[in-house]
């Protein structure tokens, strides 16, 4: 099937043995052939979510192919072998308000004095997806508490980009995942820290987060949205690993992401509790040995997928994310702001962010795990400064 197509580029789509494989034509095949090499690399070593006659649903972070969305991956993937920057990335807090109080809450340190409206929000995503955006996540603080974010996702254009939330599960009810479906969201990211409920519950900060957390993928799975186990690693729950997954395959999830702890936030003073390089290869053979069982859940291990060995640290470069209140950072674990997109444009923030010296260059690994830019610009934060701390 045809999944992508340009005056100078063709790109094809076949399933060999369950497995996705892209071919290209055209003018510019030559100069796609490496990314696409690599793309068919990550197809063969993993499994989608689903493949049909008709559509390939490979992970929840992508759209579905073939599509109008899925071509603007390959236009971003050309767009970065040129070495033009496109926020193909982007998330946005949609609030900071939160019933939880979680003890590696990257936001916490947040304290916006306003919170962007439906208009101001809305105006944010159109500019995101002028510049070339296929998958926009809506953040929080917890997203449920926002009761119009089912206007947000509506809002989005779907022929351009997925609109995905991350949520606890608070307040994802029967009708609220009915209304989301029906506005169009593609996947929910719910957030579990423990496979044990007085564990989760522990981290969380609050009893009956792990019972909320169940109920939203429950109600989220029957309306028909992509259900995603967003599990945050760190060194004291990296040895449950497999029950996760065989939580995630009890509840008939579809996908189940790995992200690595940040020393940020409620987290910041914890910067020898992290993990490390012997861990990032623990979750890379995860993520090969889940994604070679015929059944379960697909993994994505983050911290292995934006390693040396594949994308390198988004963050700046390929991710951008929005505050509640509008400051835009590199991503949403750097509490650094470039900028607020209720002063200026979006575009013209992303501008000066890519020509700041941090992020000039392609960074092998996540940038918030590299002492030396830790040491530079998060420990050189003046006390009591407003977090995200702007650089000018």
């Amino acid at each position: 099937m045809r999944v992508y197509e340009s005056p100078v580029l063709k790109v094809n789509a076949s399933t060999e043995n369950g497995k996705v494989v892209l071919d290209v034509e055209g003018p510019l095949s030559q100069l796609a052939k490496p990314f696409i090499k690599r793309i068919n690399g990550i197809f063969e070593e993993e499994k989608p979510i689903s493949v049909d006659d008709e559509d390939i649903v490979f992970s929840t972070w992508v759209p579905p192919i073939p599509g109008k969305a899925f071509s603007r991956v390959i236009s971003s993937e050309i767009a970065a072998i040129r070495k033009k920057r496109v926020p193909d990335q982007f998330s946005i807090g949609i609030t900071a308000r939160c019933p939880n109080r979680c003890i590696h809450c990257g936001a916490a340190d947040i304290k916006p004095e306003r919170e962007m409206t439906l208009e101001e929000i809305c105006s944010v995503l159109d500019q995101t997806l002028d510049m070339g955006t296929y998958l926009i996540s809506f953040d929080g603080g917890e997203t449920m508490m926002r009761k119009d974010l089912v206007e947000m996702v509506d809002h989005v254009d779907k022929s351009r980009a997925i609109a995905t939330c991350f949520t606890s599960g608070y307040g994802l009810s029967e009708e609220r995942a009915e209304a989301l479906k029906a506005a169009g969201l593609y996947a929910a990211h719910i957030s579990i820290d423990s496979p044990f409920e007085a564990e989760h519950d522990r981290v969380r900060g609050r009893k009956g987060a792990y019972l909320d957390a169940l109920s939203g993928i429950k109600n989220a799975s029957a309306a028909g949205i992509l259900t995603d186990m967003f599990v945050v690693v760190s060194p004291n729950n990296i040895d449950d690993l497999d029950e996760f997954y065989s939580l995630a395959t009890e509840l008939g999830m579809q996908e189940m992401s790995i992200y690595e702890i940040i020393a940020v936030g409620r987290w910041l003073e914890h910067e020898d509790e992290v993990i490390g390089e012997k861990d990032v290869t623990r979750l890379g053979k995860f993520q090969k040995a889940m994604n070679k069982k015929p059944d379960g859940p697909r993994v994505t291990a983050f911290p292995y997928f934006m390693g040396p060995d594949l994308f390198g640290c988004f963050a700046g470069r390929r991710w951008m994310h929005v505050a509640s209140d509008g400051e835009v950072m590199p991503c949403a674990y750097t509490p650094l702001s470039f900028g607020n997109v209720l002063e200026k444009p979006l575009e013209d923030i992303w501008k000066h962010m890519g020509k700041h010296e941090a992020y000039k260059k392609q960074g092998e690994y996540c940038m918030m795990r590299n002492p030396e830019f830790r040491k530079k610009y998060v420990h050189t934060i003046p006390e009591g400064a407003k977090i995200p701390y702007r650089l000018e």
